[in-house]
């Protein structure tokens, strides 16, 4: 069920990059398609100009317009940590530079579903806005504009989902990936958006005189760089300065309460943190509050300035992450448990697969989807119980396969079988009645067959190739910490090698500890997470000889430093 090989990056032959660049670094950047020192430089003047984003200055004018008039704006979020940070953002900035009247609501998934939906508009329209903004979402939502318009609301829609073959009558949309749209970097999450946006109006109410004060929104860029992590964008380089700049001012201390309360809530150091603590740590605590109760919570922690509210507001998250991983693992485990059913009948699964239990709880199936399609190496869509007649669900997928585009082909030949859709490449979210389950399964698995074979549903371990035994060093590790920002298209650096096991243990009953040393090299630790959580997961025993793929890592403990080996891959030779 985990059959998973290596492949080594080959880095690219035409890269110049700095002579003075520790040669390791050179292969990794270069196997990254890094070709000039330039491309390495991350400060904020190398970011594309706003300028260039299509729609920035209709969106502009619109809310210089309602800044004269003294119009109330209402801020429509998503329910995920994207969503969250561009909340926060927005309604931080419009605030600083003195619009009279800004608040804000996100829907609750489970009442309402994604995007402004005319139910949101009509709960919006209770706070009498003038405007509503959304963030991270809106691209789709033809229906919800129309109803503002109906009810005498202007709207403005920054999002950064691919949008469907109609774009809403909105008063101004801002998306880099609307139809031509010029702005050359398509990987920007809704956070960026915002940011953008926050950008230009700064400047054109400072060059027309209506704010004399300093309001710079790269203060904001904490929040930047968090929900871009936190959203899985493709960090190309203008994420990357982006994501470099958040966390600058995060290690200097310079970011908003509740990032500072929730990197104290997972025992992150403020002076130490990187990209992967943002995703795996902060991310995860924000979202948590989206899945389970009311993302209010997690918006409200970005949006106080009292550090000690702040960190109750981030102790209630860390409190309902902890209730959410406990029930992912329960809905894994049951999902994993159907998958061998599946098999003992056919031992060919789907290569399409869509999983449903009438227990499951639809704030987590996007989670499960993830960590099944991890395990079989295809697309999967895990599926809950919305109500009577609708089921909810999140799809994962694989590389090479469009994923969106997939549910826009069953729509297309299947009338009526998904109600909703809508998504990236990589990922999605739909609805679809509960009386066509069986012929929706169908149809999704003959349209992957159409992208993929049985022969590509192999996981692939991409490596950096070997590191030489001087290079297994707590020096290196820390190296490569400071090297990133790392994260979706920018991988975090990954080696592979053969090594001789001197002792194991068990950690928490589903992770694996491994003492391991390369010939008569001195030992290095290593950890497999989640090992365990695989039926067919390879025994491992003190004298065996392994194939690893691993990160190199710095392992912090009672305040001291080691260098430890996370395992991504395991093998027992012969």
């Amino acid at each position: 069920m985990t059959l998973r090989t290596i492949r080594r990056r080959v880095p690219s032959d035409d890269a110049v990059l700095p002579p003075n660049l520790h040669p390791l670094l050179k292969r990794i950047y270069a196997a990254r398609g890094v070709r000039a020192p330039a491309e390495l430089q991350l400060g904020l003047d190398q970011l594309i100009p706003v300028r260039r984003l299509g729609g920035v200055a209709e969106a502009v004018e619109l809310l210089c317009d309602h800044y004269r008039r003294g119009g109330r704006i209402v801020i429509v979020g998503d329910f995920d940590a994207d969503g969250a940070t561009s909340t926060a953002l927005v309604a931080r900035q419009l605030a600083r530079l003195g619009f009279a009247s800004v608040d804000f609501i996100v829907p609750n998934r489970f009442q309402y579903g994604y995007g402004l939906t005319p139910e949101i508009v009509r709960l919006a329209a209770s706070h009498r806005p003038d405007l509503i903004v959304t963030v991270d979402n809106g691209i789709s939502s033809l229906a919800g504009v129309e109803e503002a318009k109906r009810l005498g609301i202007q709207t403005l829609i920054t999002d950064h989902h691919l949008p469907g073959p109609a774009l809403p009558d909105a008063a101004a949309i801002v998306n880099p990936n609307a139809p031509d749209n010029p702005f050359p970097s398509k990987a920007l999450a809704g956070v960026g958006v915002a940011f953008y946006v926050m950008a230009a109006l700064t400047r054109e109410l400072q060059s027309r005189g209506l704010h004399a004060g300093k309001a710079p929104v790269a203060d904001l860029l904490d929040l930047v760089a968090l929900g871009t992590v936190a959203d899985l964008v493709p960090l190309d380089r203008n994420n990357r300065i982006l994501v470099h700049q958040g966390l600058r001012r995060i290690r200097a201390g310079r970011c908003v309460a509740g990032v500072r309360a929730l990197l104290e809530s997972s025992a992150r150091a403020l002076n130490d943190v990187v990209a992967s603590d943002l995703g795996y740590q902060i991310g995860p605590r924000l979202n948590a509050a989206g899945r389970l109760d009311d993302m209010t919570i997690g918006i409200q922690c970005l949006l106080t300035d009292d550090l000690a509210t702040a960190r109750m507001l981030a102790a209630r998250l860390a409190r309902l992450n902890q209730d959410r991983r406990e029930l992912e693992l329960q809905m894994q485990q049951e999902a994993m448990a159907a998958i061998v059913e599946m098999r003992a009948e056919d031992p060919a699964l789907p290569l399409g697969l869509c999983l449903y239990d009438e227990s499951w709880h639809q704030g987590v199936v996007g989670l499960v989807a993830s960590r099944v399609k991890e395990r079989v190496h295809r697309p999967v869509i895990a599926l809950a119980r919305a109500d009577a007649r609708t089921l909810k669900g999140s799809a994962r997928s694989v590389a090479g396969v469009h994923i969106r585009d997939v549910l826009d082909a069953v729509a297309k030949n299947h009338p009526g079988c998904i109600e909703k859709f809508g998504g990236h490449a990589m990922a999605a979210g739909l609805s679809l009645p509960a009386d066509r389950l069986e012929e929706f399964q169908a149809a999704f698995d003959a349209e992957v067959k159409r992208w993929m074979s049985t022969e590509d549903a192999i996981g692939v371990v991409y490596s950096d190739g070997a590191l030489e035994r001087h290079e297994l060093t707590l020096d290196v590790a820390r190296l490569l910490r400071a090297s990133g920002p790392w994260g979706q298209s920018f991988p975090e650096p990954i080696f592979d090698g053969a090594f001789n096991v001197r002792g194991t243990r068990v950690l928490g009953d589903r992770h694996l500890k491994l003492e391991v040393c390369d010939g008569d090299a001195p030992a290095c630790e290593a950890i497999a997470f989640r090992h365990f959580d695989d039926a067919d997961a390879p025994m491992v025993r003190p004298n065996d000889r392994v194939e690893l793929a691993y990160r190199l890592d710095v392992n912090q403990f009672n305040g001291t430093e080691k260098v430890q080996m996370v395992v991504e891959y395991l093998r027992v030779m012969d």
